[in-house]
């Protein structure tokens, strides 16, 4: 997304502070990201369409900041006032396209979403033949934040190929390959079975570009003929039907995110009970936050904890010890 904005000379009225951002505001674009009209990217483009005014003014560049006294008006509707971070997690089926509008007519995700779905946006893309896990939220600025390579959150596939994926073809695209000049990042493959002239991986990686792994698999040989993501970061596919949607509870989003929800993930009377499904089947807890240091404190804790029990059952060991030393034995 193109961030590259020059900052707006600072003007009078726009001294007053927002609400748990800056003291100079924030810019038009990221305020209209974040009361999830839409994506930043898009706010630039409708400020340019003339669809965007502020304080009476009709504006022609996205370089205007704002307070929480800027009147914002978009296709002559007052800006809605910025709802809780939600995040939801949908089954994309096959033959969709990840978009709001397909310029040659073809259905999109959004076309077919359940009935009771607020207005969303999309947390990164699958292509149209692909499917499995997408992540949707009504938080455009938080859409963007969870998009970004930065964020270190692993994206996961089962990858059908047609070919015979080799040791070397593996760790080839383990060292990152460079097609057309493009440079493609390390990309982990498993070999889970070979079932005569096709095969299934599991592939993970950390920046997805357009069309990644069908280009790279393809470069190597091998044909993809189904893409399926299963996880994006911490949160998991599981048992979502082709299709079907279900919000991730306030405390898991809030756990999972920490600051990189701006707006405070609180409990909403809409919030799912506890029927979530992130779970890894092979983990009882999420892995909070993606910190490589979560096991280590975890463990030294327990073994503290666990130290000082030993320490007191010696203490009371010892003290009854003491006790029945001092004490006279009664006679036989």
């Amino acid at each position: 997304m193109n961030d590259d904005i020059n900052e707006a000379p600072e003007a009078e009225d726009n001294a007053a502070p927002e609400k748990g951002a800056p003291e100079k505001g924030e810019r038009i674009a990221k305020r209209l990201a974040r009361a999830g009209l839409c994506s930043r990217r898009d706010a630039e483009r409708w400020i340019e369409e003339g669809r965007v005014v502020v304080d009476g003014v009709r504006l022609t560049t996205p370089a205007v900041v704002v307070t929480e006294n800027s009147r914002i008006v978009v296709d002559g509707k007052p800006l809605p006032e910025p709802e809780r971070s939600r995040l939801w997690r949908y089954h994309k089926p096959a033959g969709l396209v990840t978009s709001h509008k397909d310029e040659q007519g073809r259905p999109t995700v959004f076309d077919k979403m359940p009935e009771d779905m607020p207005r969303v946006i999309s947390i990164g893309r699958l292509d149209l033949n692909s499917e499995g896990l997408l992540l949707l939220t009504n938080d455009g600025e938080l859409a963007r934040k969870l998009e970004l390579p930065a964020t270190g959150w692993v994206r996961r596939y089962r990858v059908r190929v047609h070919g015979v994926p080799t040791p070397e073809g593996l760790a080839a695209l383990e060292k990152g390959l460079t097609i057309d000049g493009v440079v493609y990042g390390s990309i982990k493959a498993l070999l889970d079975r070979q079932q005569g002239s096709n095969a299934w991986l599991t592939v993970s990686l950390k920046e997805g570009k357009n069309r990644e792994i069908r280009r790279v698999m393809e470069h190597l040989g091998w044909t993809v003929s189904r893409l399926i993501r299963i996880a994006y970061g911490p949160f998991q596919l599981g048992l979502l039907n082709p299709g079907e949607a279900e919000e991730v509870l306030a405390r898991v989003l809030q756990e999972q995110l920490g600051g990189a929800a701006e707006k405070p993930a609180k409990l909403h009377p809409a919030a799912p009970k506890d029927k979530d499904r992130t779970r890894d089947p092979g983990n009882k807890k999420l892995t909070l936050k993606n910190d490589p240091k979560a096991g280590t404190k975890f463990a030294a804790k327990s073994e503290a904890k666990a130290a000082t029990k030993s320490d007191g059952n010696r203490a009371n060991h010892a003290r009854k010890t003491t006790s029945d030393k001092s004490s006279p034995r009664k006679p036989r």
